[in-house]
């Protein structure tokens, strides 16, 4: 009796979850980027979700919420009914999170579920032009003659702009100093003013001043170089082999949503990324689309946690 009660609970939570995959979604759909406007997380998701909106037949809001190294906006989707209708889109500081903060409010592999990885995409490294460096070698003279006056900004601790500071830091043996903002827009304003010297970003945050001549690009990492910079070289042809902290985008929903929520928004997200004008627009903006399955996202977040932590722990970088 005890087991047929059992099954019928289950069989009861089964035709709820179908009931609701085949109602969703009935309602907007809240996507937080625990950034500033005008990063390189919201640049993406805001191309895709104009794209996944029209298909879904619902509207798809960004609510930006920055600071804390993205923990407050993610604590909020860790926390958030776990319907389909709140998930969150952040870069590789989900990634790198758990390796850097002890105290983090949630724990990532068992509170989110992927839905997509979006993209991926080079960091590259820019200077205003005020500063006399037009090579990394350049950079890295000026660094060792001045050590601890050149300051380098970063969407914040735990960032993949961050991260790439800090391997240059190791790599080349320079004393630079980490300014960390709330948001990739944040920082590349006070670059542009000239309130810091240099620091880390994705393309598609400076790829307008690049071309306008009020920032210099001096390289960018990843094993080869990127079709919307074709003419920069890696910081493996810079003999920096090591400088190697590519950004990627990641789609996630609170770990209890339906699986069949979840299959219907990875269907809609992946149907956006390869659109052949998005496909074509994120090109230009440095981005490589993914675009996987549920299934393989949250196997890959498993791993890159697993694999980040431990270069974190053998670095000795920590965020408190």
């Amino acid at each position: 009796m005890i087991r047929l009660f059992a099954l019928l609970a289950l069989a009861i939570v089964g035709l709820g979850s179908l009931a609701q995959a085949q109602t969703f979604p009935s309602k907007p759909i809240r996507l937080v980027v625990p950034f500033a406007p005008g990063g390189g997380t919201d640049n993406l998701v805001r191309l895709l979700a104009a794209d996944a909106s029209a298909s879904l037949g619902q509207q798809i809001t960004i609510d930006n919420k920055p600071g804390g190294a993205t923990v407050g906006g993610t604590d909020m989707v860790a926390k958030a009914p776990a319907d389909g209708y709140t998930i969150l889109a952040s870069d590789s500081a989900f990634l790198t999170n758990p390796g850097l903060m002890k105290n983090l409010p949630y724990q990532t592999t068992r509170d989110f579920t992927g839905i997509t990885m979006m993209a991926r995409a080079p960091v590259i490294l820019i200077v205003h032009p005020s500063v006399p460096a037009h090579s990394v070698g350049d950079l890295i003279a000026l660094a060792k003659a001045k050590p601890g006056t050149i300051n380098y900004a970063s969407g914040g601790n735990g960032s993949s702009t961050h991260l790439a500071g800090e391997l240059l830091k190791q790599v080349a043996g320079v004393n630079i100093v980490h300014v960390p903002y709330r948001g990739s827009g944040p920082a590349m304003n006070d670059l542009i003013a000239g309130q810091v010297q240099m620091s880390f970003s994705g393309i598609s945050s400076a790829r307008q001043y690049i071309d306008g001549g009020q920032l210099r690009v001096l390289a960018l990492t990843g094993d080869s170089r990127n079709p919307a910079l074709p003419n920069v070289p890696t910081f493996r042809e810079a003999g920096l082999a090591g400088v190697n902290a590519e950004s990627y985008w990641g789609l996630y929903a609170p770990a209890a949503t339906p699986p069949a929520v979840v299959k219907t928004l990875n269907q809609h997200f992946t149907r956006a990324l390869k659109n052949p004008q998005l496909a074509q627009r994120l090109a230009e903006l440095g981005y490589e689309p993914i675009a996987n399955t549920p299934e393989e996202h949250t196997a890959q977040m498993k791993q890159m946690i697993g694999d980040w932590t431990a270069i974190i722990e053998k670095a000795g970088i920590r965020v408190e």
